[in-house]
């Protein structure tokens, strides 16, 4: 596998393996872009979706940067960026196990390899976003320094009848600042049937 497509696929195949339906697919950043390729291929297994944050469109101009450089900052520039509370991402790599830090390091590379060229995004993804046919709540970090609310806006007007909900004090990745509130809003999703009334038989 070398790009977000490939990965959509290989979703998409196991969703098919495990006979999954009706499933709320939900997705932070990087996870959030796969999700919607996925869903611009088939609908079928899914109920809802839900993006957080998510990358993979270009809504600017060739010479406007929608999504910060995070491959040319350090990891505190990053954290100070992609964070509400940059503390919360500290890492103390001295303490930590060997293991831990090459994980770090294969996460890093594989980021680097799905998203690197173009730079974090599918030119073709944003005019096949129209083809996502279910109730898609974008969820948005309010401090995020990665992505602007105005790009999560454009991307939420480019899906059909999406709704777009901000997370006060929370950055690029809600559900790690906010995962109370995160977690409460995927479920309210999730039981909503897209009027007033509540799924029936839907609870927590």
């Amino acid at each position: 596998m070398t790009t977000v497509d490939d990965v959509a696929y290989l979703y998409l195949d196991l969703l098919q393996e495990l006979d999954l339906r009706d499933v709320t697919l939900v997705g932070v950043s990087l996870g959030a872009w796969i999700a919607a390729e996925l869903a611009v291929k088939s609908t079928e297994r899914l109920a809802k979706l839900v993006l957080a944050n998510p990358v993979g469109i270009k809504v600017g101009s060739r010479e406007t940067r929608d999504i910060a450089d995070f491959f040319a900052m350090s990891d505190d520039e990053f954290n100070a960026a992609a964070f509400a509370d940059p503390a919360i991402a500290v890492r103390d790599y001295k303490s930590m196990l060997e293991a831990q830090v090459l994980r770090v390091a294969k996460n890093r590379e594989a980021f680097a390899r799905f998203a690197w060229s173009p730079f974090m995004h599918n030119p073709k993804l944003s005019s096949r976003l129209h083809r996502v046919n279910v109730p898609t709540l974008f969820l948005w970090g309010s401090q995020d320094r990665i992505v602007s609310q105005d790009y999560g806006r454009a991307y939420c007007a480019a899906v059909p009848g999406a709704r777009f909900e901000l997370i006060e004090a929370a950055g690029h990745f809600p559900h790690i600042e906010q995962p109370e509130i995160f977690a409460a809003k995927v479920l309210d999703f999730m039981e909503y049937d897209g009027s007033s009334r509540r799924v029936a038989g839907a609870g927590r």
